[in-house]
């Protein structure tokens, strides 16, 4: 039923597309995004607005991190028209490569989910949860904090994905909020937890409900997915923190458009359709993220976004990913 409330709203949309200027055909060449956000979470909404649109959507997908630093080392040679980015600070490390986005798009948010420089706009929110393993820890002894994880009794349990952008976009909230040296010393005394380590969020969910780890660092909706396909007697569930602090920070999914992209006109299309109601509740049903549009409703299985305590953070301040990564890599936890 859903897909096809989805199909029929698709349609709909197709006809503000074609309402909202030339069509398609004008436009010379294939619409080129580059995506930070994985195939299978966003392949489906990229190919209904092809669909409905009728442009050609070329799309580069990698690492967040990966394509920021792609970006900015073709400079204006760059193909892409759109950067779709997991996170603000993939975003922001690119922001001189972005263009103003017109005010009626950027209001289609709330302020706290866009760019300060009112280049880029958030598309969807995940908030920070620690994943655990619900037959192995007790509710009575799950951590209150993320400072709590550098407990000795969580040593070699801590699943983690340092080179994740998410992951280090969490970090910049830590710096932001304890400063420098504290967050140098939690990531300290969390590695000499010994931490085992994976290369993003999905392998750490299924570590947890296989016994690897007994709790792990992650975005709240790579469990629904899995609670989606194996039922509700899988062995991980989410805590959600409630101490106010980085372990609970609710990130943006955002996109922008490079400045002198050659697709400028079709690429607002797109940004304007990831915003629409098809596409918001296509993330609230199906991939169980935050929608950020009104009158879109979250998942009944999450929380809604206002009763989550995240840390008192700008998404500027997430901005700073190279000072992250130099801390990481001086701490030796990434290459």
């Amino acid at each position: 039923m859903r897909a096809v409330l989805l199909l029929i709203a698709a349609v709909v949309f197709s006809i503000a597309l074609a309402a909202c200027g030339d069509s398609a055909d004008s436009s010379s060449g294939s619409l080129v995004v580059y995506s930070g956000r994985s195939e299978s979470l966003v392949g489906p909404i990229i190919e209904q607005f092809a669909e409905a649109s009728g442009v050609d959507v070329s799309v580069k997908y990698g690492g967040t991190s990966e394509l920021a630093a792609t970006l900015q080392e073709e400079g204006d040679n760059s193909p892409a028209d759109v950067f779709f980015a997991q996170d603000p600070g993939g975003l922001g490390s690119v922001s001189d490569m972005l263009t103003a986005l017109p005010e009626d798009l950027m209001a289609i948010v709330p302020v706290w989910a866009q760019s300060p420089n009112r280049n880029w706009v958030g598309i969807s929110g995940r908030a920070r949860v620690v994943v655990y393993n619900s037959e192995n820890v007790a509710q009575a002894d799950l951590p209150r904090s993320l400072q709590d994880l550098t407990d000795a009794k969580w040593k070699g349990r801590i699943g983690w994905a340092p080179g994740n952008a998410s992951f280090q976009t969490m970090v910049s909230a830590m710096r932001a909020s304890w400063g420098e040296d504290a967050t140098r010393q939690y990531l300290t005394d969390i590695q000499a937890n010994e931490p085992k380590i994976y290369p993003k969020n999905t392998p750490i969910v299924a570590a947890a409900a296989a016994d690897e780890v007994d709790v792990g660092l992650v975005n709240h909706y790579y469990l629904h997915r899995f609670l989606q396909e194996e039922g509700e007697d899988y062995a991980a569930r989410n805590l959600f923190l409630k101490d106010g602090g980085p372990g609970s920070l609710v990130m943006v999914a955002g996109a922008g458009i490079i400045e002198g992209a050659d697709n400028q006109e079709n690429a607002e299309k797109f940004l304007r359709f990831l915003l629409s109601k098809v596409a918001q509740q296509y993330f609230a049903g199906q991939t169980f993220e935050y929608p950020l549009v009104d009158g879109v409703t979250t998942h009944r299985l999450i929380p809604p976004i206002d009763e989550l305590n995240g840390p008192d953070v700008d998404v500027a301040d997430l901005a700073d990913v190279q000072g992250t990564q130099a801390l990481l890599r001086d701490l030796g936890i990434i290459p």
